[in-house]
């Protein structure tokens, strides 16, 4: 009985927390607050001393750089090719007549206009292509010669009075030479797309090709008219070049 009392002496005197430790009451939800808190502890960062800058560049600064490098090599390299293009063979003031034709130049575009008057009543316009195709060139015994033959493309178109039916004849110039494509008649106004355009020059008699050859002969359309347009084109070639690249030197030069 004594042993029984003294043994539940002791289990209470187990249960119960010495006086002289401190008596910790937790409130619902602060084990998880603390629990939490302790989660995002994380290691201090370096914190550089005041006045001292990092030496690691930015993605933003790094980007910048690779820009301004290459647009620095595009400029270079776009004021080296106008020079080069300017001292070895500068382009040429473009005239304004040959023969009878004005001639419209039409810059930044990739065509020019002749036009004449011939006889009374009757009005030319010519309107011809920039250099447009080419064909290898046939070469001499010595293997001499170009490689290739320029090909530019014009259309002769003929009224008479002011509202006649206009007569269309589409050319090829060749470096010495042109030669007739088709013909066809329309009103002067919009041709419309169904019109019957005849057949191809080929297909007409020979006589009747020799004869239309003279027909734009004595109206100024012949081989020196091809030697013309060749050394015209070749001359704006050079110039809307030129113009091509400063235009394109200007955009990149413009801030951002």
């Amino acid at each position: 009985m004594a042993r029984a009392r003294s043994l539940r002496r002791l289990i209470g005197t187990l249960a119960d927390p010495p006086s002289c430790l401190p008596k910790i009451q937790m409130q619902h939800g602060q084990h998880r607050f603390l629990h939490s808190s302790s989660s995002r502890v994380s290691p201090k960062k370096h914190v550089p001393p005041p006045g001292c800058v990092s030496r690691a560049p930015s993605r933003t600064y790094i980007s910048e750089m690779r820009k301004s490098a290459f647009e620095g090599t595009i400029l270079r390299l776009l004021r080296n090719e106008i020079q080069y293009e300017l001292e070895r063979s500068p382009p040429a003031k473009p005239v304004g007549r040959f023969g009878p034709f004005t001639v419209d130049d039409r810059p930044g575009e990739q065509w020019i206009r002749l036009k004449r008057k011939f006889g009374e009543n009757e009005y030319i316009n010519i309107e011809a292509t920039m250099f447009d195709g080419a064909i290898p060139a046939s070469k001499n015994a010595a293997g001499i010669g170009e490689d290739v033959e320029l090909h530019i493309s014009f259309v002769v178109k003929i009224t008479k009075d002011k509202d006649s039916n206009v007569l269309e004849i589409m050319c090829s110039a060749w470096p010495d030479s042109i030669e007739i494509k088709k013909l066809l008649v329309h009103g002067c106004q919009r041709m419309p797309s169904s019109l019957y355009t005849g057949p191809g020059f080929k297909e007409l008699d020979d006589e009747l090709q020799d004869a239309l050859y003279d027909f734009l002969e004595e109206r100024g359309v012949d081989d020196e008219l091809a030697v013309f347009l060749h050394q015209y084109m070749a001359n704006k070639d050079k110039t809307e070049f030129i113009k091509w690249m400063d235009t394109v030197k200007h955009f990149v030069e413009m801030k951002t």
